[in-house]
């Protein structure tokens, strides 16, 4: 994507969005978090907040305000990639390996926008049958092709546009989430207990890895960097570098407060009204029960925003694949071709007698198991000296990001040691 422009040969780009070589303010600079954001408030979020909250209580709460904070720098992280060095992440590591290396990465990374895409058109297809009745393969295929709709968005009109209608999206998909929390307000003291990190048992774990994968999201890690690139360009002088950077650090950090108090709601709201509860161990029965205690009025509002969270996520979804594979393989497939694509392997488990919710769950896993092949080697290029020059990650940030990494490998091999042992 070229720059804004030059005003005569030898002049330096003008800034990003300006005219007559007015610097834009840093409100016009906002936008690519936002559509980032969306991935951390996407069906499997729902499944996983409402199933942590539903099933125990408070327990959790700490989990959604510790991921939110890593997915605040490792957004930041991404997003700083693509301003500095003008690639994305997959075209950086692309660069670093071989044929077969760039093949076996792909191969995961594909795996874990498949198990995305599940998450995505499922709870679509769930927020259909529960709006308008309509069959889950139904609509699983309507929230396909609406969001191929969204996509043209992108194709036709641009990222600025895109941006707008992804970020009127989040907002509806907010007020959806947190108006129950107007009808019936969380415990204080749950919440603030909720706040110490602890463990109940493998069922415990397990939801807590499939939030950390629902929050933390591996193919948001890579789409953010084609995003910031492609919204401001590359070859800025030292000083609009510097100033991006600092609009990005206001976008990631707004675009998540948002999306990490509407996972917080969705916890709260679960564990506020559905704990204790039989038959809220699916989506279709906790929205049954947030209708049946909260009124209709909450109940449309937490569907629409069930609906509007896999329209919006799952276009977004098919975005970062389609930079994903053209960032390792150099390989452009039509992003409304991929969209068709990827669509068929959730229709077909949609097909199935499988608990749509339980799917929706296990797909937070495997992400949250994608993780440190996004995150590691994000933390490794951003620390490159010959790679990021004076905007490599410095010393303290190095020391916390690496923290972050392994903190999740971590959750993830408690994960698996307890599964296997039967323990909880």
């Amino acid at each position: 994507m070229q720059d804004s422009g030059t005003t005569a040969v030898g002049t330096p780009p003008r800034p990003p969005g300006s005219r007559s070589g007015r610097r834009p303010s840093t409100l016009r600079l906002l936008g690519p978090a936002f559509v980032a954001a969306i991935a951390y408030v996407d069906p499997g979020n729902v499944a996983a907040n409402v199933s942590a909250g539903a099933q125990l209580g408070y327990l959790l709460v700490w989990v959604i305000v510790v991921a939110n904070a890593m997915a605040v720098l490792v957004q930041y992280l991404s997003a700083k990639l693509g301003l500095v060095t003008g690639r994305s992440l997959p075209e950086v590591l692309a660069e670093r390996m071989g044929r077969r290396a760039r093949l076996a990465y792909w191969g995961q990374a594909e795996l874990v926008a498949a198990a995305t895409d599940l998450a995505e058109i499922i709870g679509g297809a769930i927020a259909l049958h529960l709006l308008f009745g309509l069959p889950l393969l139904l609509g699983g295929a309507v929230t396909g092709v609406i969001s191929m709709l969204v996509l043209t968005v992108q194709q036709r009109r641009g990222q600025r546009t895109f941006e707008t209608v992804i970020t009127s999206m989040l907002a509806i998909l907010a007020v959806g989430f947190c108006l129950g929390l107007v009808v019936a307000p969380p415990s204080l003291a749950g919440t603030v207990g909720g706040l110490v990190p602890r463990f109940e048992g493998t069922s415990s774990v397990l939801i807590a890895a499939s939030m950390l994968g629902a929050t933390v999201m591996p193919h948001a890690i890579y789409l953010h960097s084609s995003l910031a690139r492609d919204r401001h360009g590359s070859g800025h002088s030292p000083a609009g570098l510097r100033r991006l950077l600092v609009a990005t650090r206001w976008d990631v950090a707004l675009a998540l407060l948002l999306a990490g108090t509407v996972n917080l709601a969705m916890l709260l709201l679960a564990a506020s009204t559905l704990a204790g509860r039989t038959g809220v161990d699916s989506i279709e029965g906790a929205h049954a029960a947030i209708e049946d205690t909260l009124g209709p009025v909450v109940g449309i509002a937490f569907a629409v925003a069930l609906l509007v969270s896999g329209l919006a996520s799952t276009s977004v979804g098919s975005y970062a694949g389609a930079e994903i594979m053209q960032g390792l393989l150099k390989v452009r497939v039509p992003l409304l071709t991929r969209r068709l694509v990827t669509l068929v392997p959730a229709l077909v488990l949609l097909a199935t007698d499988l608990s749509p919710t339980w799917l929706l769950v296990l797909s937070q896993v495997v992400l949250s198991f994608g993780i440190p092949f996004a995150l590691v080697p994000l933390v490794r290029v951003t620390s490159d000296r010959a790679l990021m020059g004076e905007h490599r990650n410095g010393t303290a940030t190095r020391v916390v990001a690496w923290g972050v990494a392994l903190a999740i490998v971590a959750l993830n091999v408690a994960l698996l040691a307890l599964t296997l042992s039967g323990v909880g």
